[in-house]
């Protein structure tokens, strides 16, 4: 009898042997302890807080795609619905913004000039200027590339010259093409040359009927001697804000004398030298489509336009949707909004990626851009009754020191990972996230999420039946690259 124990005990042991193996934890062979699976981030996700906590900082958190079912509200992501191709977006380079960006010493110079228009992780990969053809108002003084003594005039433009612009505009310009040689330029005038307005005068007047002709030559030799400097203009406007004559400079140019301006002049004079600028009309803001609308409706007009420019100072951004829908075949840019020196960080953060980044793009846009790169602490240069309370998107304070601004980080959130020839693609939106999307050429998937509400919001990223979990700060925003 006890060898017959001793057997089914042995019997019995070995039993539970093979049970305690077989149930036990995967082991590590060499350390002999148990493993986990390691989950590899797959979503990089970029944040700026309201309370300036956290500024275009790339967050630490593991972000991967799964399937496992909660409670949260989705952002859809869908990379079948494609929308317009993005050409850009960044800033208007005003001359008082090379004059202050000149002020720093030659190596600070150009490791700012580096950090915005390059490619490298440190950098915001601004990709879209706008400039002024002349003085605009964020100049020290108006001028134009044609100015004469009162009484005389020019109209052969023999002489027309870049003169004004060669201290610190084009010098910079030249920089900025070298750190980024794909990047898109647009240009724009405040006034044409005094001689040819009927007040004689760089604040308002209406460009004399006479003078239409030499005014489009004005156009085409700007271009031509731009392109002389290596700097070339991808785009046109032929007036900035052309219902607000108040402004200095400014002009008054009403649709149909805008609408007569490109049909009989403009449009002629650059097909005869074969150029391939796009001419954009209005560059206003947003409470008026009709303005647009008028000029595309004018059959003469029509084929010399590439499309309509808009500034939201004034409407609602779906005024872009209104006009691309009267007219899909041509182009919308949304090409200035302006933070300003009484604003506050939070506030404008949110409103300026809700309208200006999100809203713009989410309504056909190809360009988001802002107002002014750079000022001083003064929020200076401007001319005599320029805007004196325009904040640009970096304050340089010193030869060796400078301030990032809100601006800064409203147009980092897209153009740092939004190269030109993106499109935008399909997102929803979900209460209060406010979100746009977009397919790099690399094939990336970029989604930008602002909360516009007072509350944490935990949310999904949903994207080809999988999604990953996320929460978003009362009023901050957040990129997500995958």
């Amino acid at each position: 009898m006890k060898n017959k124990n001793n057997s089914t005990k042995v019997f019995l042991i070995a039993v539970l042997s093979v049970i305690l193996v077989q149930c036990s934890p995967a082991t590590d062979p060499v350390k002999q302890k148990p493993t986990t699976p390691v989950v590899t981030n797959q979503v990089d996700f970029w944040l700026t807080k309201g309370d300036q906590s956290s500024r275009l900082q790339k967050q630490s958190s593991v972000l991967a795609f799964g399937s496992d079912k909660n409670v949260y509200t989705n952002i859809e992501v869908d990379d079948t619905q494609t929308f317009q191709t993005v050409d850009g977006f960044g800033f208007t380079l005003t001359g008082g913004s090379a004059e202050v960006i000149n002020q720093l010493n030659a190596t600070k110079k150009q490791e700012l000039l580096q950090e915005l228009f390059g490619a490298d992780e440190n950098a915001i990969g601004i990709s879209y200027l706008r400039i002024s053809i002349g003085a605009s108002d964020l100049n020290a003084t108006p001028f134009t590339y044609n100015d004469l003594p009162i009484g005389q005039t020019d109209v052969n433009l023999e002489q027309f010259s870049l003169a004004p612009d060669k201290n610190n505009l084009i010098p910079m310009l030249k920089q900025i093409v070298a750190i980024n040689p794909n990047i898109k330029i647009m240009a724009t005038p405040w006034s044409p040359p005094v001689w040819m307005k009927d007040n004689a005068n760089f604040i308002g007047g209406s460009l004399k009927p006479e003078y239409y002709s030499v005014y489009a030559q004005y156009f085409v030799k700007y271009i031509q001697k731009m392109k002389e400097e290596g700097i070339t203009i991808d785009a046109i406007t032929p007036q900035n804000e052309p219902l607000h004559p108040g402004n200095n400079p400014s002009m008054l140019m009403l649709a149909e004398q805008q609408a007569d301006f490109i049909k009989n002049h403009l449009g002629p004079a650059f097909k005869a030298v074969n150029s391939t600028v796009k001419i954009v009309v209005y560059d206003h803001n947003c409470n008026k489509p009709e303005y647009p609308i008028a000029i595309l409706n004018d059959a003469e007009a029509y084929p010399y336009v590439d499309g309509s420019a808009f500034h939201l100072y004034e409407g609602d951004i779906s005024a872009l949707s209104t006009v691309h829908s009267a007219f899909p075949n041509k182009n919308i840019y949304f090409t200035e909004q302006y933070t300003a020196s009484t604003g506050s960080f939070d506030g404008d953060l949110k409103w300026h990626i809700k309208n200006v980044i999100i809203g713009s793009m989410r309504n056909w846009s190809k360009t988001a851009l802002e107002w002014n790169l750079a000022n001083d602490g003064t929020f200076g240069p401007h001319t005599p009754g320029g805007c004196t309370t325009c904040k640009g998107a970096l304050t340089i304070n010193s030869s060796e020191s400078f301030t990032r601004n809100v601006g800064y980080y409203i147009v980092g959130h897209a153009s740092k990972f939004v190269p030109t020839g993106s499109v935008r693609i399909s997102s929803t939106i979900s209460g209060n996230l406010n979100t746009v999307a977009f397919k790099t050429p690399a094939g990336k998937k970029v989604l930008i999420v602002e909360n516009d509400g007072n509350t944490t919001q935990t949310f999904n990223i949903k994207h080809k039946g999988v999604w990953v979990s996320t929460s978003l700060g009362a009023g901050s925003v957040g990129t997500y690259i995958w």
